[in-house]
């Protein structure tokens, strides 16, 4: 059953025009208003400073997050936001502009495997990508940056490679499998690994397929590997012996074993529940669609895309007691090629109903958002919602209307790929004008920023007490004084510093050797200290001489008159 049966929209160029069309709104979405609101506490905003801090400095093979040196993780994201901020300018738009673009891909790479997997059938193959490109959980991961979205997109890469080299024996698509998967190796580690080697292990099980003989290419090709994933490692464990421990138990083992030492504890069934949550309305089509099709009748190559592709990888995350919903993006290109696959085995009256059904779902959501501003109106909330986020909403459900009534003679399964692809545009420019309109809220600093630039920034120090802000620091573009006062998110690891000049940006209030200094007496001119709150009556001391008290959202500033 081909999932559009109007004559000519199975044809190569219809499918490359829908898919064209697709990914316009998609573009559009992702891309407009990057630069609307400032790195978010915590991963955004660390992310982004660390890589302008690598700009600033020419160190590109030691990230330091707010002047100390930081390994928590590979560099190759903040390599490329790095890259982002020198193409877009050291703005929040040059933080996003790439995981933007990394999203895009990777619905392009869901095209291709969509290709490999429906030979002759590209309309299914578009469906597939439209599936991926308008779920939740991955437009999260465009506007939550973090190693996930560019770690998505490598093992992507690698397992369309690794299985097009399959199909057609070309010695440059090993080189490219083991070139992304040495990247996505010095992206985020061993993890980096899973989907490409649970596509090998979906192509070959109980399918029948006579394995290639092993030739002069994958030795190459892993020796390529080798270098890309292991060379960054090589060097600091070369340059400090202890990096070895520290990377490879601190931050592979003991994140994955011991949730306490991260905050990320969830329990085992966390992403059973969450991964069908995120990925609503196509879930929920899949599911059904998949009780509906015996087991029995499903053809080996797609019991192994469920199997291989979605419930290996949602096993093997939950296994692990650190949890964070971005850590499974693996396992929902599955979840696209499936719900391509069972969208085409429905019958024109099915993808009807699913029409119907999603285009309702769909236009509640988008309702909701409009009456925001109504909502927030009437009762006492902390959101703030302008008629500005009502009006993105209002236009989507516009066009889903007027969808439903000038389309009445199109296919179905176009119109249930079309009507998700215009929510989602209308929904990311809505959450784009919340997220403006409410940054201190999402835990976002530029408006603090603002207010400590119009004060007047040149000679004086900004001074933090207890807490780590490094979206401060990306703001200002300036590293400020962090005083530390018990926060255990503000520890900071100072093992691998060659010097104490460290000591300048990071002061331990809690070093009974060191006497209690007002901090107007420390610099030439007096500080501009930020507190979350309210100072603890034992550190009054500290605004000796800074008199003056302002208010931005949650932060205090004092500053001297």
């Amino acid at each position: 059953m081909k999932l559009f049966t109007e004559a000519g929209l199975c044809q190569p160029r219809s499918a490359q025009a829908v898919l064209g069309l697709l990914l316009a709104l998609l573009a559009v979405g992702l891309l407009y208003g990057l630069n609307a609101w400032g790195p978010l506490e915590t991963s955004e905003a660390r992310y982004a400073e660390i890589a302008r801090e690598m700009l600033a400095s020419g160190d590109w093979l030691h990230p330091r997050l707010l002047g100390i040196q930081h390994f928590h993780k590979p560099p190759l994201t903040y390599w490329l936001t790095a890259l982002g901020l020198a193409v877009a300018g050291p703005t929040a738009a040059g933080v996003r502009l790439l995981p933007a673009l990394a999203v895009l891909a990777q619905v392009g790479l869901v095209y291709g495997l969509g290709l490999l997997f429906f030979p002759g059938d590209r309309l299914r193959a578009v469906a597939a990508a439209v599936v991926y490109g308008t779920l939740p959980v991955v437009l999260i991961s465009a506007l939550n940056i973090t190693t996930d979205v560019y770690l998505a997109t490598l093992e992507l890469a690698a397992a369309y490679a690794v299985l097009r080299y399959y199909q057609y024996g070309q010695p440059v698509w090993l080189y490219c499998f083991w070139l992304a998967l040495g990247l996505a190796f010095l992206t985020k580690g061993p993890v980096g690994l899973v989907l490409p080697l649970m596509a090998v292990a979906g192509f070959y099980f109980r399918q029948g397929r006579r394995h290639r003989p092993f030739t002069v290419h994958h030795a190459l090709g892993a020796g390529l590997f080798l270098v890309v994933g292991f060379g960054w490692y090589l060097y600091l464990a070369a340059e400090n012996p202890a990096f070895v421990r520290y990377f490879l138990f601190n931050h592979t083992v003991e994140r994955f074993a011991n949730p306490a030492i991260f905050g990320r504890s969830k329990p085992w069934w966390f992403y059973w529940v969450l991964a069908p949550v995120v990925s609503l309305p196509w879930s929920g089509l899949l599911l059904v669609q998949a009780m509906r099709t015996p087991w029995a009748t499903l053809p080996q190559a797609w019991r192994n895309v469920w199997v291989f592709w979605v419930l290996v990888p949602l096993g093997f995350f939950s296994l692990s007691s650190s949890k964070l919903l971005l850590y499974v993006l693996p396992a929902f290109p599955g979840v696209a090629l499936l719900a391509g696959y069972y969208l085409g085995r429905c019958t024109e009256a099915t993808l009807h109903r699913w029409q119907l059904g999603m285009g309702w779902f769909l236009g509640v959501i988008l309702g909701a958002i409009a009456l925001l501003p109504m909502v927030a109106g009437v009762w006492t909330m902390p959101l703030t919602a302008s008629l500005a986020v009502a009006a993105w909403p209002a236009v989507g459900l516009a066009l889903l209307r007027l969808q439903h009534v000038r389309w009445r003679s199109a296919p179905a399964g176009l119109r249930v790929l079309l009507a998700p692809a215009v929510f989602t545009l209308f929904l990311l420019l809505a959450a784009k004008t919340l997220l403006h309109q409410n940054q201190l809220l999402f835990n976002g600093t530029r408006p603090l920023a603002e207010r400590l630039q119009r004060l007047g920034l040149n000679g004086r120090q900004v001074v933090v007490y207890n807490q780590l802000l490094p979206s401060l620091a990306f703001e200002l573009g300036q590293i400020p004084v962090s005083l530390f006062d018990g926060n255990s998110s503000l520890r900071r690891e100072t093992q691998f510093e060659a010097d104490r000049s460290w000591q300048h940006q990071f002061v331990n209030l809690q070093d009974s050797a060191a006497p209690p200094v007002p901090l107007a007496a420390r610099w030439p001119r007096p500080p501009l200290l930020v507190v979350k709150g309210a100072l603890k009556p034992e550190r009054h001391w500290l605004r000796t001489g800074l008199w003056h008290e302002e208010q931005v959202g949650p932060w205090r500033i004092y500053h001297a008159p």
